[in-house]
């Protein structure tokens, strides 16, 4: 039995291993794209632009940290987030992140901001809005992870065909585009394209993770493609 005076130890030791386990950039890309839905090994690695074999290594991590849960389906593994829990602590960390570290405001005012330094919509406000049908959704994600779970009645369209696609958005209603979440850069260049051409254009503040995560509806399609 742990004596008394060591239990505290030992279950830092344990809390310790989580936060070992998220102190490396590509596995917390790893869980961002996890909390789009399941995935497969190699649909993963190709996201992230890893090898087979350093994917599967950064999830073994993050599976024994209790952070994700795997399956086999034949000779496949999927991946998913544990839970929602997960997210909240990648939310946590992010905004320790912005609060203390200088470096997080000088990435995002240089990068992000650049591109778009409008406030973004709220999800009650853009819920509401939607809701009386005075606003277009638009998802940029890729069309898989648009399947896996989506904003309800949004529009799917990828940031790579949008501009083939314009047609598609009705050109007199304001769109508010949102993708993997609050740093996701694909949401920050549709708004930009968008404005480009003319168009009302803003971003969600966040992704469908933090969209389900405060309890807000989802839709879902069909299982996503882990291949």
């Amino acid at each position: 039995m742990t004596p008394n005076g060591s239990v505290k130890k030992a279950l830092f030791e344990q809390f310790a291993q989580v936060a070992k386990a998220l102190s490396h950039a590509n596995r917390l890309e790893l869980l961002e794209f996890l909390a789009q839905g399941e995935r497969g090994v190699d649909a993963l690695a190709r996201a992230a632009g890893l090898s087979v074999a350093n994917a599967s290594q950064h999830l073994q991590h993050l599976r024994r940290a209790g952070l994700v849960r795997a399956r086999k389906d034949g000779q496949r593994v999927y991946y998913a987030i544990a839970d929602d829990t997960v997210v909240e602590v990648l939310g946590a960390l992010r905004a320790v992140s912005e609060t203390n570290l200088a470096e997080v405001d000088r990435l995002v005012d240089t990068y992000l901001k650049a591109k778009d330094a409008l406030e973004a919509v709220s999800s009650d406000e853009l819920l509401a809005r939607s809701r009386d049908g005075l606003v277009t959704v638009l998802d940029v994600r890729p069309s898989e992870e648009y399947a896996a779970g989506h904003l309800p009645g949004a529009v799917n369209i990828p940031l790579v065909e949008l501009e083939r696609r314009l047609d598609e958005l009705p050109p007199d209603q304001e769109v508010i585009a949102y993708c993997r979440g609050p740093y996701c850069v694909l949401a920050y260049d549709a708004v930009a394209a968008l404005r480009d051409r003319g168009m009302a254009a803003r971003r969600l503040d966040g992704g469908l993770p933090e969209w389900r995560l405060a309890g807000l509806p989802v839709e879902r399609d069909v299982p996503i493609e882990a291949g």
